[in-house]
């Protein structure tokens, strides 16, 4: 799994990958290879691949935020955003104080029409210490 990893930060997907099935191979229940290949899935452009992972990860260890944040993401990139929004309504249900997740979430709500909800996303995010967010509020809210 750390092989891959580092295959995975010098840019050698292919690799990485290939250390990542290993170690699902090995040990079927181990949540974090699941992340990670999604992860490289996601580096790649195999948003449903991300997402089948992230769903396996998800069912093995529920109680990770960061999981549903980047299926989540995956969604979005396949432009499901009431999906998206539904793994980031998880993410903060899991952990209220993860501002990354209520950034997203406001991102997909302004894809969706929702410019207040997105609007109040972002505030909810900055105010976390996401300040990315503050980006995103002078440049689509009022």
């Amino acid at each position: 799994n750390y092989r891959g990893l580092s295959k995975y930060k010098l840019g050698d997907y292919k690799g990485a990958m290939q250390d990542y099935n290993k170690v699902i191979e090995l040990k079927p229940n181990f949540a974090d290879a699941y992340a990670r290949r999604a992860d490289t899935k996601l580096i790649l452009g195999d948003y449903r691949g991300t997402i089948q992972d992230y769903s396996k990860a998800i069912e093995i260890s529920p109680d990770y935020y960061q999981y549903y944040t980047n299926r989540g993401i995956a969604k979005a990139l396949l432009d499901d955003y009431k999906g998206a929004i539904q793994d980031y309504n998880k993410a903060i249900e899991i952990n209220p104080k993860f501002a990354i997740a209520y950034n997203y979430r406001g991102i997909s709500k302004f894809n969706l029409g929702d410019k207040d909800g997105g609007c109040l996303d972002f505030s909810k995010a900055g105010e976390l210490g996401d300040y990315t967010a503050y980006d995103m509020i002078k440049k689509n809210c009022n």
